[in-house]
């Protein structure tokens, strides 16, 4: 579907079962005529069962917009609501949404204490432990050939790395899995059936995770280990700690940002080699050559998180749009991840793509990706571990995706490739 097509009038970026159900060329068509028209488009709230109607919002598709906004904190501000569309009591944000929620200068604190678990030194303590879950769990599936992508092999990882982090035990695993996949999937009826009650349950799911963590926050107390709860828990870090609702708050965004992100990222992955074989041709034949690049072209593409919200706290001005203290933007990463301005031929999928200036990760400034260097390493293993062992490994379906405005995810993929794999 080409632009010309599309009238920007009959867009509507908050209807939740038509224009986040339509499909991807149609989403890419869609993002394409409001770029190219003058100013900002704006949109009324979406109508969810819960969270309070608010004023509507401005939607930032350009990518020198969100740069300017994410470059200005303290005009474009988070502490109102950063992970939704709707306005929600504070207590809720600040629950759900821990530091990105926030700003300075409890942002500062918070990011400071919970840093020191993602400098290059730790990750590079973690190198061998993603390595080694990775064999792992290409082994469980190889001599089967054939397997759910997204649950068998992309999900494990990233959950795993974090919960190990956190030393959260893997008996709790699935548990985490299914009570983030309620958190982010309140507007996916396979997550949340009973479309009456979402509020509750998204209130409970969150609540169980609160308490598994305050649990071992407590027995870490007592008998701290080297993991990152007993270092967040026993000011380990600059002399400072987090409060048990701080260290549950930062859990489920911890495991909602690096799980929930990095599975869907590798699932797009797997779906983008199988729609585009040429380009895993160019990535067996130089893997390590072509794996940096790969893998900024899959977060390129993916964008997982679709976009994060602002409040003007300020007068400003965007693309000749003239914003006023308390409006609303949501900047969808998503679209300008394709903004043509900055990228060459931005609907190719290209592992090779250089430069590659995607905000995959977030805007720069103080609200950029804390994982990102973990989400990296996490998915150069494992796309060299299926690269390297089942390298004819590809989609038998299309993605099974989530009913999202704010997460591009997948919920299930199917995928074949030769039992036993090539050594």
């Amino acid at each position: 579907m080409s632009t010309d097509e599309l009238d920007p009038a009959g867009i509507d970026l908050s209807d939740i079962n038509g224009f986040w159900s339509r499909p991807i060329e149609y989403r890419h068509a869609a993002f394409d005529a409001l770029r190219a028209r003058p100013g900002l488009p704006f949109y009324a709230e979406p109508d969810f069962s819960f969270g309070q109607p608010g004023p509507g919002y401005y939607a930032l598709t350009r990518l020198d917009d969100i740069v300017t906004a994410s470059r200005t904190p303290a005009v474009y501000i988070s502490g109102e609501g950063a992970a939704g569309a709707v306005d929600f009591p504070v207590e809720l944000r600040e629950f759900y949404g821990s530091m990105i929620n926030m700003d300075d200068p409890r942002h500062g604190r918070l990011r400071r204490i919970v840093s020191r678990g993602f400098t290059p030194k730790m990750l590079d303590a973690l190198t061998d432990n993603v390595s080694q879950v990775a064999t792992r769990i290409v082994d469980e599936v190889i001599e089967s050939g054939e397997c759910d992508a997204v649950a068998d092999l992309a999900a494990k990882l990233p959950l795993t790395i974090i919960c190990d982090m956190m030393g959260i035990p893997a008996s709790q695993h699935r548990f985490v899995f299914d009570t983030t996949n309620v958190i982010l999937g309140t507007q996916d009826p396979e997550y949340v059936p009973d479309r009456s009650n979402i509020f509750q349950a998204f209130l409970d799911a969150g609540q169980d995770m609160a308490n598994l963590v305050r649990e071992l926050a407590k027995l870490r107390a007592e008998h701290p280990t080297d993991d990152l709860i007993s270092k967040l828990t026993n000011a380990e870090i600059d002399g400072e700690s987090l409060t048990p609702d701080e260290l549950a708050s930062f859990f489920i965004l911890l495991v909602a940002a690096g799980n929930e992100t990095t599975r869907n990222a590798i699932s797009w992955g797997i779906d983008l080699l199988t729609k585009n074989p040429e380009q895993r041709t160019a990535w067996l034949a130089d893997l390590d050559g072509v794996t940096p690049t790969a893998v900024e072209e899959i977060v390129r593409w993916a964008s997982p998180v679709i976009f994060m919200r602002r409040v003007l706290a300020e007068p400003a001005e965007l693309s000749g749009q003239r914003l006023e203290p308390g409006d609303r933007v949501l900047m969808f990463y998503w679209a300008a991840n394709r903004d043509p301005a900055h990228f060459e031929h931005p609907e190719r999928f290209d592992v090779r793509r250089s430069p590659n200036p995607h905000i995959g990760f977030g805007g720069p400034g103080p609200h950029f990706c804390l994982g990102a260097h973990l989400a990296r390493r996490e998915i150069t293993v494992m796309f060299r571990e299926l690269l390297t062992r089942i390298p004819d490994i590809h989609a038998t379906a299309e993605p099974a995706r989530l009913s999202s405005q704010f997460i591009n995810g997948i919920k299930r993929l199917p995928v074949a490739f030769t039992p036993g794999g090539t050594m």
